[in-house]
C-alpha cells in the first residue's frame, strides 16, 4: 500500500500540493452536488490544522470551465483563496503569500493542455509550489496526467485520507466471498472487455444492463433497432460463458414516442432505454442468495430520464445482506436520490478509475506513489 499522509506529522509551514477531484456539477453558478468536495475535506482539513501551507488543484469536465463556484462553496468551510491561474507567476506569488494552517485553490488544471499531456515541464511548474506532492483525487488516478502521475516522480508522495479509503473499499470486490454478483452498466462495452473477463474469472454470476446490453443482444443475433452498439464483436465471446445473465425483458422507446416493454422483438426504428422490472425481479433471488455484490453503472439512459431499472436495482441490493461495493457517477446519484448511502459496505466516488482498479488491481496514480522518492 502507499504512504498515507497519517505518517506525516511535523507539517508546521510546509508547502503541500494536493491533487483533489472538485469536478462537481455547477448549476446556475453555483456548487449543485458537493459530495465529492465533502469526502475531500478531511484531507485538507488534516493537512492545515497541522499547519501546512496548502495549495490544492483539480479539474473541471469542461476544460474550460472556471472552479470559482467550487471556490465559494470551500471558503464556508476552510480558510482559502483563490487564483485565476494554474503555474504561472500569480500562482507562484499567491503560493508564497500562504500563512501556516490556510489553502489556496488554483485554477482548472486542464485549462493548460500540458496537464492531460503529462508535460515534464508543467508538473516541474507545478511541483514548484510546494515540498510535498498528496494526491487524494481517486477518481482521476486512472489517468497518467501531470498532476497525477508527474508530480509524484519531483516531490516525496503521499496517499489522502480519500484515497486510501477508496482502495481499502474496493480491495474486497477483487476477491469476493460465494456466492458472489458482479453488475455492470453504461455504455462503451469496448472499454469494459478486460474488466468483465476479469470479473468472469472471480465472481458466480455477471449481470450485464445498459447499454452494453445491446452489444449482446445484437451479438445473440437479435434485433437493436436504433440503439447504441459499440462493441457487439467483444460480446460474442462472452456469450458463451453461462455466468454471464442478460436481461430477459427491455424497455424500448418507439417512434410514436411510447414507451414498450419487450423480450427480443425490437422494432427496427425502436431504442433499447432501460431494463424492466420483469429483469430485476428475475435478478432478485441471485442477490437475495450473494455474500458479495458489486455494482457498476447504469442499468437505462440515466441521463436521459430513463432511470426506473437502475432505481429498481439500487433498492433491490439495499435490501441484501451482502457485502455491496458499488460506484459510477449515475449509480452514485440513484443512491444519493433514494437516501440509500449507509444501505451498502462501500460506495466509491469513482467510475472510470473503479472499473480500471477492478481490472487491473491499480492504477497510474497509484503506481506513481509507490514509485515516488
Amino acid at each position: 500500500m502507499v504512504r498515507s499522509i497519517s505518517e506525516l506529522k511535523n507539517l508546521s509551514g510546509a508547502r503541500v500540493l494536493v491533487r483533489l477531484d472538485l469536478n462537481v456539477p455547477i448549476q446556475n453558478g453555483g456548487v449543485e452536488d458537493p459530495y465529492r468536495i465533502e469526502r475531500a475535506l478531511p484531507t485538507v482539513k488534516y493537512l492545515l490544522d497541522h499547519g501546512a501551507r496548502v495549495v490544492l488543484m483539480s479539474h473541471m469536465s469542461d476544460k474550460m470551465g472556471t472552479l470559482q463556484p467550487v471556490y465559494a462553496y470551500l471558503k464556508t468551510k476552510i480558510h482559502v483563496s483563490f487564483v485565476d491561474d494554474i503555474s504561472g507567476t500569480k500562482a507562484r506569488e499567491e503560493a508564497g503569500k500562504l500563512g501556516n494552517g490556510t489553502a489556496l485553490l488554483l485554477q482548472n488544471i486542464r485549462r493548460d493542455a500540458r496537464e492531460e499531456a503529462n508535460d515534464e515541464g508543467f508538473a516541474r511548474e507545478l511541483a514548484s509550489l510546494a515540498d510535498i506532492y498528496v494526491n487524494d483525487a481517486f477518481p482521476v488516478s486512472h489517468r497518467a496526467h501531470a498532476s497525477v502521475v508527474g508530480v509524484s516522480k519531483l516531490l516525496p508522495s503521499y496517499a489522502g485520507f480519500q484515497l486510501v479509503a477508496e482502495v481499502e473499499g474496493l480491495s474486497p470486490a477483487l476477491s469476493p466471498e460465494s456466492p458472489s454478483l458482479a453488475i455492470v452498466g453504461g455504455a462503451k462495452l469496448v472499454t469494459k472487455v478486460k474488466l468483465i473477463d476479469t470479473l468472469l474469472s472471480k465472481y458466480d454470476y455477471v449481470f450485464v444492463g445498459g447499454a452494453i446490453v445491446n452489444d449482446f443482444y445484437r451479438a445473440k443475433g437479435y434485433e437493436v433497432g436504433k440503439s447504441l452498439v459499440s462493441g457487439a464483436d467483444h460480446a460474442k465471446p462472452m456469450l458463451t460463458n453461462s455466468k454471464i445473465i442478460l436481461p430477459n425483458e427491455l424497455i424500448v422507446l418507439n417512434p410514436a414516442g411510447s414507451h414498450e416493454t419487450v423480450a427480443t422483438e425490437v422494432g427496427t426504428e425502436d431504442v433499447i432505454i432501460d431494463i424492466s422490472p420483469t429483469a430485476i425481479q428475475k435478478l432478485a433471488p441471485i442477490v437475495a442468495k450473494s455474500k458479495s455484490i458489486l455494482w457498476n453503472g447504469p442499468m437505462g439512459n440515466f441521463e436521459k430520464g430513463f432511470r426506473s431499472g437502475t432505481d429498481d436495482l439500487a433498492k433491490l441490493i439495499a435490501g441484501s445482506s451482502a457485502k455491496s461495493v458499488v460506484g459510477g457517477g449515475d449509480t452514485l446519484s440513484s443512491i444519493q436520490s433514494l437516501n440509500l448511502m449507509d444501505k451498502f459496505s462501500f460506495v466509491s466516488t469513482a467510475g472510470g478509475a473503479m472499473l480500471d482498479f477492478l481490472a487491473n488491481g491499480t492504477l497510474p496514480g497509484i503506481e506513481a506513489l509507490k514509485n515516488s522518492k
